[in-house]
């Protein structure tokens, strides 16, 4: 079974502003088919508002690309909000998704979210699920 995999929106700005990085390797690893991204319908339009911003200067062009594939090949869910307190309430609809979907979700702020084993850095997911 294909491993499955929420990517929190701060995982996608350092694949894009790093070509080399595991971040980039992750989003690579999708593009090739040896994961899948499960989003929901509020994390693509999170990830739209973040990637365009001007002050990240990405290329649009690869940003437009990154979107329409995760659109298009990744694993869309909706799900009903948990109760679980959040720090930031942004956040929730990731861990949400991970959840449904029986992913790992992959973030570089794990303490914006509760202490559970479906939260990973990337490093903690290449090392331990990737091998």
């Amino acid at each position: 079974m294909i491993n499955r995999v929420v990517l929190d929106t701060n995982i996608l700005v350092s694949a894009l502003w790093s070509a080399n990085g595991n971040e980039a390797r992750l989003l690579r690893m999708f593009i090739d088919g040896e994961i899948l991204i499960c989003y929901c319908t509020q994390m693509l339009i999170e990830y739209k508002n973040v990637l365009r911003r001007p002050r990240l200067s990405l290329n649009e062009a690869m940003v437009n690309i990154v979107l329409h594939y995760i659109r298009d090949e990744g694993f869309l869910v909706e799900v009903i909000p948990s109760e679980i307190p959040f720090r930031d309430e942004s956040d929730r609809k990731f861990f949400d998704v991970a959840i449904a979907c029986e992913a790992i979700l992959i973030t570089g702020n794990r303490k914006h979210f509760p202490d559970h084993p479906a939260i990973m850095s990337t490093t903690q997911y290449l090392a331990v699920i990737v091998q």
